[in-house]
């Protein structure tokens, strides 16, 4: 029996120095190799929270413009062997994320939006022990949860983004377009001329930008 909850989408999360800890390439792959099944679970290939999920590393703490690539261009290494359960797209009404969780379940997953620009979602794999411990977002933060951060288009209706659960594992987003928007046009032939040159093009630009 499929069981489909709406989660809450938080408009007001002021938490201070969330995600100043950059995830380096290194550090993630020393992190990794450590052989530890829920990190696997939670950031190994096709997760939306792996840092490797667009083929090259891309710390999940960064925004990312998500939805001007083409899922299909972005995920094609992962989507011929079957190894993602990760997908986007835009309609004429609303952007969609899809996604499988890692086994989190609703209490562990958060679907935030910050100040108009960024959806987030973000949870713990590892419950911190110390009651009196910093925010866990504001360290080292792979070592007890995850997150991915997307940008959001410019014509995204923001204050009306929806989040559901299904079976407490399939998350789908959906961010309305703003209705005075919606008539002009996308410019498909455009972001998918920037997707085929995402390799060469989009990390390039993201580096220069990137956390130190």
């Amino acid at each position: 029996m499929t069981s489909c909850i709406k989660l809450e989408v938080h408009t007001d999360d002021r938490t201070p120095h969330k995600w100043i800890v950059a995830l380096g390439e290194d550090v993630f792959r020393r992190f990794l190799s450590q052989g530890n099944p829920a990190v696997h679970k939670a950031f190994g290939d096709g997760s939306l929270f792996s840092p490797l999920l667009f083929g090259k590393f891309f710390d999940p703490s960064d925004a990312f413009p998500l939805w001007e690539f083409e899922s299909d261009v972005l995920l094609s290494h992962l989507q011929s062997t079957g190894q993602s359960s990760v997908d986007w797209l835009q309609t004429d009404q609303a952007y969609v994320l899809k996604a499988e969780l890692p086994g989190v379940g609703k209490n562990q997953v958060q679907v935030s939006v910050e100040n108009g620009k960024i959806v987030e979602i973000s949870g713990q794999w590892k419950e911190q022990r110390d009651p009196r411990a910093k925010d866990w977002r504001s360290g080292h933060w792979w070592e007890h949860g995850f997150v991915r951060r997307l940008e959001l288009p410019e014509d995204a209706d923001w204050r009306k983004t929806e989040a559901y659960l299904s079976n407490d594992v399939f998350l789908e987003i959906r961010i309305p377009k703003n209705p005075s928007t919606c008539d002009i046009s996308h410019g498909n032939g455009a972001a998918t001329k920037n997707s085929e040159a995402m390799p060469t093009i989009l990390f390039q630009n993201v580096v220069q930008n990137h956390k130190s």
